[in-house]
């Protein structure tokens, strides 16, 4: 149950961050260019929340087994394209709603097993804790 938790938790951080960074980028004067772009505070906002998210996906993935957590926190795809649909005025095709669907289908049946199913033994192997 914890594992969902921190799912949860990085598919909101993930999908907020990019965001944010998307915003940021998009707000910075062209004649910026990429590396002056980040000094825009969306753009910083949205490498902050990254890093988090990527603290906390390397904390998931301590708890919880690969396969459960790439599929499980693919649900952000289709998170990220409905705020960028809703809140930056991006076109979302058909095409991309479409794989979106397909990759959140795809984690609804995986996060319907165990966080842990691989996990048979201690023997410190490929498989199990040390």
């Amino acid at each position: 149950m914890r594992a969902l938790w921190h799912a949860a938790a990085v598919v909101a951080l993930n999908a907020a961050g990019n965001f944010a960074l998307s915003l940021g980028m998009k707000r910075a004067p062209a004649a910026a260019g990429p590396v002056l772009a980040l000094l825009e505070p969306a753009a910083m906002a949205g490498i902050v929340l990254l890093v988090a998210w990527m603290l906390l996906r390397l904390r998931l993935l301590q708890m919880a087994d690969l396969s459960f957590v790439l599929p499980v926190t693919a649900v952000g795809y289709i998170l990220n394209a409905v705020m960028g649909a809703a809140f930056l005025g991006e076109h979302v095709t058909l095409a991309r709603w479409t794989g979106a669907a397909l990759i959140t289908g795809g984690a609804a049946l995986t996060s319907l097993t165990p966080a842990d199913a691989g996990r048979h033994n201690d023997s410190g192997g490929a498989g199990g804790r040390r």
